[in-house]
Order: structure tokens, then C-alpha cells, then sequence
């Protein structure tokens, strides 16, 4: 699935946030769970996918991300919520 995209993982109690992007999920989220990912995703162990937005240019993908980061932890999680209410794991749904 190459097409560029902004993402938000999450920790098991969904505590701790990583924001990303990449122009292929699929590796990238291979990627994660591996371990291979980032080191602050694995050093706290954060690899569930709560949050995918689709762009259309590399560009937009990465102006998005940068303001993501940013936003304050409450932002994160009331845009989570509105797109996933029940903070379910992404990664199955969207690459099954």
C-alpha cells in the first residue's frame, strides 16, 4: 500500500504516542513490529496503530506530521477517538 501517510502508535495503555510518516505502511508497520522501527518505539514498547491519514503528495504527508507533533497529548487523543473510538489496533483492519 504505497501512498503516503501520517500515523499515530500507541503504547498498551495507550499512554505514550509516536507520530510518523512514511510513503508505505505496510513496511513501515513491519518495520515497527519488528523492532526495527524507531528506538522510542521499541525502548517503551509502542507498535499498536491507532491513527492513519492518507495524502496525497510525500509533501503534505510530512507538513501534517510536523504539526501532529506539536499538538498537546489531549489533541492526540481526541483526534484518535474520533477515528477509531474504541483505540483498536489499525494494523490488521488496514493491511489484512
Amino acid at each position: 500500500m504505497r501512498q503516503p501517510c501520517v500515523y499515530i502508535l500507541t503504547n498498551r495503555n495507550n499512554h505514550l504516542f509516536y507520530v510518523g510518516v512514511t510513503s508505505d505502511i505496510a513496511v513501515r508497520m513491519t518495520q515497527h513490529r519488528a523492532g526495527t522501527g524507531s528506538a522510542h518505539c521499541q525502548r517503551y514498547n509502542i507498535r499498536k496503530l491507532v491513527y492513519v491519514e492518507f495524502h496525497a503528495t510525500m509533501y503534505e504527508a510530512i507538513t501534517r506530521e510536523k504539526a501532529l507533533k506539536e499538538w498537546h497529548r489531549d489533541w492526540k487523543r481526541r483526534l484518535i477517538g474520533e477515528s477509531n473510538p474504541e483505540w483498536s489496533d489499525l494494523f490488521d483492519t488496514l493491511l489484512g
